[in-house]
């Protein structure tokens, strides 16, 4: 037998066992609560685009591209790597980026700077005439005044390789001579070093579509000769007259080169997954020839709208994922910026990015709305992206569509900054309002616009200004940022949920890449 309890023990286990029977059930409720309250990540992804979406917008983003504009028009106007338009415009968004909660860090890097000092081409016999006629990036140089010789042409292959191995000229004679020959099969590069090494002392590559070419040979050390591109008709031209007779012409191409620093903008969110890191990007350099406000202040404004709404809507950082944003800068000289990123972060840090977005052009005045074909289903070009490329743009699609418009494929051609990325092996994909490229009448039919004239027909050159831009095209394209980065900040999933083969829907398919994108390396 138990003797009597002492009356305040007593009182003790009476308010111990109250409590614990008081305790017992809010702590079942609590945990009921937090299994309930748990974030399911593809709904607070989902919750959080439409916010963005909502927020998001052309407005936004033009009040940065009027930023860049009066950047380009107190700096020399233009907003080229290497030179004071671009470091303030570097400035004006780490400045905003780091005031909005971001890690901001300026990434510098080595570069050659190039100024163009010289593109003529004159015909001289048998009948005078000038061609327009542009620069190579990094070509050599001609001396000043010119270089005087004879055309030889390279004849056309029927595989479109035409130029890309030494038997392409075994057949002529090209000693002394400036050769011409036309676009497709292999890279620029390869072609005037090819002419080269057969003797020729100039190189004129033609296009083999309609519009200007532009183009770069990737490297200040790959340039053998000068070379420079002209109009797919002025080639045929030339080539038609050689085979007459002679044709003599004077070619002067002369590029100033100077080492130079320059950063690309690197801001990622304090808080996410550092894991599972989701990245956005634009390049932020203009040609020297212009202000650059289409190409590319506006992929830079788009990114920069997202991502200081971004900073608002979710200011405790509490998304799952960690967002990195990204301008880059000497992409208009080969995809330096871009290039040195990737190739600089460890192999266990690019292991950690789960995807990049690229946005590059994305307020053409007389746009397209392509997306890159991350599954190659337009079977045009380059082959399919890493894998989860096609759900990246599985995603862009649907979203554009929801939204009440009709996009169309572009090639994975290597020609903007996600071909680092691409090459590492990373998901990629983005959307694209075309360069130079001819709006054909189907794509007129089905976006507006005209038909017959370039997507952007002052694509680098001095007007490509805040005249430039379809505020309309611009919109659509900053929803498609606002909308990834929501998801995404989220939830990446989806990158290896099965998706439908997507192959353009009518004609208007992937010229917009076809044509001459910025910063060709490949012809």
């Amino acid at each position: 037998m138990h003797a009597p309890l002492r009356r305040g023990r007593k009182r003790r286990i009476i308010a111990a066992t109250a409590a614990a029977s008081l305790a017992t059930p809010l702590l079942l409720a609590a945990s009921a609560t937090s299994a309930v309250a748990k974030p399911d990540p593809g709904k607070q992804g989902e919750k959080l685009a439409r916010q963005l979406v909502e927020k998001a917008g052309a407005d936004g983003a033009m009040r940065h591209l009027r930023a860049f504009q009066a950047i380009a028009d107190a700096r020399d106007d233009n907003r080229a790597a290497g030179s004071a338009g671009y470091d303030w415009s570097a400035k004006y968004a780490g400045t905003l980026l780091k005031l909005a909660g971001y890690e901001v860090t300026y990434q510098n890097f080595d570069f050659v700077y190039r100024e163009t000092l010289a593109e003529k081409l004159s015909v001289l016999s048998p009948t005078q005439r000038d061609v327009p006629i542009k620069l190579m990036t990094y070509t050599a140089s001609t001396p000043e005044g010119g270089i005087e010789a004879a055309l030889a042409t390279v004849p056309v292959d029927a595989d479109g390789t035409t130029g890309c191995t030494a038997d392409d000229f075994a057949s002529g004679d090209f000693t002394g001579k400036i050769a011409l020959v036309q676009r497709g099969g292999c890279t620029f590069a390869d072609k005037q070093a090819n002419a080269a090494d057969a003797g020729a002392v100039g190189a004129i590559i033609y296009n083999n579509t309609e519009g200007d070419l532009n183009g770069t040979l990737g490297d200040a050390s790959a340039g053998r000769i000068p070379t420079g591109g002209i109009t797919q008709e002025a080639g045929e031209a030339l080539a038609a007259d050689v085979a007459q007779g002679t044709v003599t012409v004077n070619m002067e191409i002369r590029e100033f080169h100077e080492t130079r620093s320059t950063p690309n903008v690197i801001a990622e969110t304090r808080g996410g997954d550092e894991d599972n890191v989701v990245m956005f990007g634009a390049h932020l350099d203009s040609v020297a020839d212009g202000p650059g406000i289409n190409d590319n202040a506006s992929g830079s404004a788009g990114i920069l709208e997202a991502a200081l709404k971004l900073a608002k809507a979710d200011r405790k950082g509490k998304h799952a994922n960690k967002v990195r944003f990204a301008l880059w800068s000497a992409e208009e000289v080969g995809l330096q910026g871009s290039e040195h990123y990737v190739t600089s972060l460890p192999e266990a840090e690019r292991e950690k990015i789960a995807l990049y977005l690229n946005f590059d052009m994305i307020a053409s005045p007389n746009y397209g709305l392509f997306v890159y074909d991350g599954d190659d289903s337009d079977g045009v070009g380059a082959g399919p992206g890493p894998e989860g490329s096609a759900q990246l743009e599985h995603a862009i699609n649907t979203f554009m569509r929801s939204q009440g418009e009709e996009p169309r494929g572009t090639d994975f051609t290597g020609r903007s900054d996600y071909g680092p990325f691409i090459e590492a092996g990373i998901p990629s994909g983005g959307t694209f309002t075309g360069a130079e490229g001819i709006k054909s009448e189907e794509e007129a039919a089905l976006w507006g616009g005209e038909a017959g004239i370039a997507y952007d027909k002052c694509y680098h050159q001095a007007c490509d200004d805040m005249g430039n831009v379809s505020k309309k095209a611009l919109g659509v394209n900053v929803d498609v940022i606002a909308n990834a980065v929501g998801n995404y900040a989220w939830d990446t999933s989806s990158l290896t949920e099965d998706v439908p083969f997507e192959p353009t829907k009518g004609t208007a398919g992937s010229g917009g890449g076809l044509h001459d994108h910025d910063h060709e390396l490949a012809s």
